[in-house]
């Protein structure tokens, strides 16, 4: 294979494979982090992630069926849980740019956790696929990874830096949130979780 003309290895996609690792690494090693460092960390990865995803080459995919998913619904939670201890009271802010806006009045809350969860889930699954090495599974990964980033994660990314510019640059320091324990509620719902919504969706899509 020519690797020189092979869009799946061109250069906008190696340097996106670059920064998602490093997202991916930070936010794998958040419990060995403080909040604070890992919002000035973020401040400098996501919008370098932004740019390389806005360059991602516009391929059609090989196969009919969904790519492979290997983030699941419990890695999400734990993410989430992980990162919105580390954040505290940094985490939660108010976001109109979301679907659900039209369903209700005003602004609606967000997350920082929840928002780099939802990316990391994806980025995590593409760079899986990419690093098979196997040409068709590399490119169904990079083409799913743009629609992705256009339709999904690339709108919470920027949300999440407005949220993390305004904290760091507020002069606030992070605070303990007290949270009740809900994560043995059987009767909790999860249909809107992300990773739950996605696969709704995605299943529409190939319907």
């Amino acid at each position: 294979m020519d690797t020189n003309s092979d869009p799946v290895y061109s250069r906008n996609v190696i340097e996106f494979v670059a920064v998602a690792n490093e997202f991916c690494k930070y936010t794998e090693h958040a419990p060995e982090l403080k909040g604070d460092e890992l919002l000035k960390i973020l401040q400098r990865i996501l919008p370098l992630m932004y740019l390389k995803g806005s360059l991602l080459p516009k391929l059609d995919p090989f196969f009919e069926d969904g790519n492979e998913k290997f983030v699941t619904e419990a890695d999400w939670n734990n993410i989430n849980e992980i990162l919105k201890e580390k954040f505290g009271t940094a985490n939660d802010y108010l976001e109109v740019f979301d679907e659900k806006i039209n369903d209700a009045e005003g602004a609606i809350a967000a997350s920082i956790s929840g928002d780099m969860a939802d990316i990391y889930q994806d980025v995590k699954d593409f760079l899986l696929l990419y690093q098979t090495g196997t040409g068709e599974v590399m490119n169904d990964a990079v083409w799913e990874c743009r629609m992705n980033f256009e339709n999904f994660w690339g709108q919470k990314l920027v949300n999440s830096m407005r949220a993390i510019h305004k904290f760091i640059y507020s002069g606030e320091e992070i605070g303990k949130v007290e949270r009740k324990d809900d994560t043995n509620d059987e009767n909790r719902n999860t249909t809107d979780w992300f990773i739950t919504r996605r696969q709704k969706d995605f299943k529409g899509d190939i319907e």
